[in-house]
């Protein structure tokens, strides 16, 4: 009898598990991991699909992106301390733009968890951002990336086989432009 309570306990969690997958343990993708599946439209702005090395029209997955390392940024245009780093993380843009051995070599893209179109492009002109924002107005990325708290940074590593590889990741902490660049160099190999 003892058996076959505990099983059918150990059933009960595994289908509440299925069937409610935010009883599930989500916990964000760690260092060494790759990233979730996650797809973002091309963007229309002619200038921020050159920046990423993309062309047409349609999706795009993060590995996608013609570079060596991406820099995700998950921000909220309501977080307030997405709002404070934004000139920082700006600055970390310029750096990498005015440095012809890293420009093309790291990019940055920014995700608003729970953030429209309009909230993304609203954040995007209040704060003057130089690169490209996507919105994820229902959550699912936020929701693949572990529904990590804002402002959270993943670098990935896209190797020349195609595969890559998270190869640091923060939930906020953000130090400044330059003491951040270091720490994406140093942790993607670059240098």
């Amino acid at each position: 009898m003892k058996q076959i309570l505990f099983y059918l306990t150990i059933m009960i969690l595994l289908l509440s598990t299925l069937a409610f997958p935010a009883l599930a343990a989500n916990k964000p993708p760690q260092k060494g991991e790759a990233l979730p599946v996650i797809s973002l439209p091309i963007p229309k702005n002619s200038d921020e699909r050159n920046y990423l090395g993309l062309s047409g029209s349609g999706l795009f997955k993060i590995p996608q992106v013609k570079t060596k390392v991406v820099i995700v940024e998950i921000f909220s245009m309501y977080c307030p301390y997405c709002q404070k780093d934004a000139p920082g993380v700006n600055e970390l843009y310029r750096l990498i733009e005015n440095n012809p051995d890293i420009k093309n070599k790291i990019k940055l893209i920014g995700i608003g968890a729970g953030n429209s179109f309009y909230e993304v492009e609203v954040y995007k002109k209040t704060y003057t951002v130089p690169f490209p924002l996507f919105p994820d107005k229902d959550f699912t990325i936020h929701k693949a990336c572990g529904e990590v708290r804002t402002p959270y940074f993943m670098v990935i590593k896209i190797n020349e086989d195609g595969t890559h590889q998270i190869v640091h990741n923060q939930l906020g902490n953000y130090p400044g432009a330059e003491p951040f660049l270091e720490l994406v160099l140093k942790a993607s190999g670059l240098k």
